[in-house]
């Protein structure tokens, strides 16, 4: 009964986002009041069903329903009750429903929170969003209904795949589902712009709070997906460049450039049609990024489906939505005349460069993730692009954006002194290539990578800091200090965002530079250097038993010029319902560096396979990932930046 409640919500969900696509729209044409207010009930009236189908599925999960073809095929009666629940969205039709219930959900926040909005532009941005409701609600009725029955119901289910059986498929899909499906507010505030034909600065700081939240989220997503292949695959490394981790970077990369590329419209009414275009563009690849999920067309231990009827509907979606957005660019974008003039030297022009540098590297991940397909289809060849590719393609471009971002925070609008801002950055300078000297003079090995990271990390860490400073004034030094801590929470935002972004950097450059790798078969007993460490290999235990699984666990001892560091138990996991085996790397934490251990197969000789690493700075990525993030919600905090600001200016934007 409650699976059948759950089936019939999710089709009055779609009646409800067909009315709500249709009839805000015609009201703001009209000027209809009344067809206006509608989609604010519409938009809640379709949270509340899409939950209801969520909660039914969730239910079915929980009871192990195995009448449910879903819940047989991605559950377990024996599986733990975390991921039964997690199993939710652990597969294609169940990420689905989660992905519709929170696009439903900002459309529902804008129906709460968008009383500061015109009448008008909030009926079309509901109207829109509405539109891409209907769009994947039948994408999910039509071809990948979550309520199907089984005639016959097994006694038990076949389980989950055991690499989803962990407590990151709980908190990484709901993150980049909300910063995916974010963007879409992006697109619905564009869309509705070029409908009414009219972008302003107090449209801009309405859009900058939605994208600002999809991008916090994205980043929370994707550095929680790193850190889930860095502990649970055993491969001791952090990103794979994998095509679905790629669709994943390009909507960051594109939410990053309109973010930047907003505030220039905000503070200069310029760049208008390009903050248009990377909205549709970001929200856009987002639709790319299912695409590559859940089509099938390119093979990447992240998909969830292999159907090409679900692709070709998936690229249908993609046609209506981001070819209806270009095109209805091409002919209303020259309508979006720029008031505002800058020099080649200010900070717009810095802006731009950093649009400019933030979009062609998402286009490099694009081609590079794409070309495999294309070479097959044209010329029937198969090849592989890895890391070597992407690494030469990319990097460039971001180290490019590091050297920028100091300098163009620090240069004045409309017309910028280089000489002037650069003389605020000799003492950061200075630090920097002093700290990349220090660190090349330190390494066993010459190489200039980690050096180089360092240097450029401490540039857009101190520079971040001495851009706070200027704006202080030209006191004394406490009182200096004291109008630091009354700065606009937007400006510590920015600064906050911007260090982390620096850490990562030099994180992943010392990652890449100084990490210790050894691979050998080991006796029990035996004790083998890894660099300054002792491991030695006590035991292996084989064949314990777990909730639902049989592990083959190691005992694995570490030393330091001889007092014990720590001991750790890597082990080997085998789930009897899957036949699948996994791998659960042991890592030892720490602020400098990750002691990283994983057990392999046993030899003939009675040994076993060991790899070992030391992560140098392994920690200080993801902690870099979740300061980009913290800079962003607070200046998401700034009450300039909320939903609701600008409301002043409402009645100057009627259409």
């Amino acid at each position: 009964m409650i699976t059948e409640l759950g089936h019939f919500a999710l089709v009055l969900a779609l009646a409800v986002a067909l009315v709500q696509a249709v009839v805000p729209l015609v009201g703001a044409a009209r000027g209809w009041r009344g067809w206006m207010g509608l989609g604010d009930t519409a938009a809640l009236l379709q949270v509340l069903l899409v939950a209801v189908a969520f909660a039914a599925l969730t239910h079915a999960f929980v009871t192990s329903d195995f009448s449910l073809a879903l819940v047989t095929g991605n559950s377990h009666s024996a599986k733990p009750m975390l991921y039964k629940i997690s199993g939710v969205w652990g597969n294609h039709e169940g990420s689905l429903l989660l992905w519709s219930l929170i696009l439903a959900s900002y459309g529902a926040a804008v129906a709460i929170w968008g009383g500061g909005l015109p009448p008008t532009l909030r009926a079309r941005v509901l109207a829109v969003q509405g539109a891409i409701g209907v769009a994947f609600l039948a994408f999910l009725l039509f071809t990948s209904n979550p309520f199907l029955r089984l005639a016959n119901p097994p006694f038990d289910g076949q389980d989950l795949n055991p690499l989803l059986q962990d407590p990151g498929l709980a908190f990484h899909p709901p993150f980049l589902y909300l910063g995916y499906v974010g963007l879409s507010m992006a697109f619905s505030f564009a869309i509705a712009a070029l409908i009414g034909g009219r972008v302003d600065a107090a449209w801009a700081r309405w859009v900058r709070p939605w994208t600002l939240a999809a991008w916090i989220f994205l980043t929370i997503g994707i550095a929680m997906g790193s850190w889930w292949a860095y502990y649970e695959l055993g491969w001791g490394g952090f990103w794979f460049w994998d095509p679905v981790e790629n669709a994943s970077l390009m909507p960051w990369l594109f939410a990053a450039a309109l973010l930047h590329s907003a505030i220039v419209v905000e503070k200069r009414e310029s760049l208008k049609a390009w903050t248009i275009l990377l909205a549709i563009l970001g929200f856009g690849f987002s639709l790319i990024g299912t695409f590559i999920v859940r089509s099938g067309v390119i093979t990447s231990v992240h998909a969830f489906a292999n159907d090409p009827e679900r692709g070709v509907f998936i690229l249908l979606i993609l046609a209506v939505f981001v070819g209806g957005g270009l095109t209805l660019f091409a002919a209303r974008g020259a309508a979006l005349q720029a008031k505002g003039v800058f020099g080649l030297v200010s900070r717009e022009s810095a802006l731009v460069f950093n649009n400019l540098l933030l979009s062609v590297a998402a286009f490099v991940v694009f081609i590079g993730t794409i070309w495999p397909l294309v070479a097959e289809l044209f010329w029937d060849r198969k090849l592989s692009v890895g890391a070597p590719f992407f690494n030469a393609a990319f990097t460039p471009f971001i180290v490019a954006l590091a050297v920028l971002l100091p300098l163009g925070a620090m240069l004045a609008w409309k017309r910028g002194d280089v000489p002037r801002a650069g003389r605020a950055l000799v003492p950061v300078l200075l630090l920097s290539a002093g700290l990349a000297a220090l660190a090349y003079s330190m390494q066993t090995q010459r190489s200039a990578l980690g050096p180089i990271g360092l240097g450029l990390g401490a540039w857009v860490v101190f520079g971040s800091l001495a851009d706070l400073w200027g704006r202080t004034g030209r006191q004394g030094f406490g009182e200096r200090l004291a109008r630091m801590t009354r700065l606009p929470r937007a400006d510590w935002g920015k600064a906050t965002a911007h260090i982390g972004f620096g850490i990562t950097l030099f994180a992943v450059a010392a990652l890449l530079s100084w990490k210790v790798e050894d691979i050998r078969v080991v006796q029990p007993g035996e004790t083998f250097p890894l660099g300054r460490y002792d491991v030695t290999l006590v035991q292996v235990q084989t064949d314990l038993q777990g909730p639902n699984y049989l592990a083959t666990q190691a005992e694995l001892r570490v030393t330091r010029n001889g007092p014990q560091v720590t001991t750790l138990f890597p082990e080997k996991r085998v789930y009897p319902v899957t036949r699948m085996p996994t791998t659960e790397a042991a890592i030892d934490y720490g602020f400098w560096r990750d002691l990283y251990l994983v057990i392999g197969d046993q030899q003939e000789n009675g040994g076993w396979t060991v790899r070992s690493y030391i992560e140098p700075f392994a920690n200080w990525l993801w902690a870099g990932c979740l300061i980009m993030a913290l800079g962003g919600g607070i200046s998401l905090t700034d009450r300039r930046y909320r939903l609701a600001a600008g409301a002043a200016k409402a009645k100057a934007v009627t259409a």
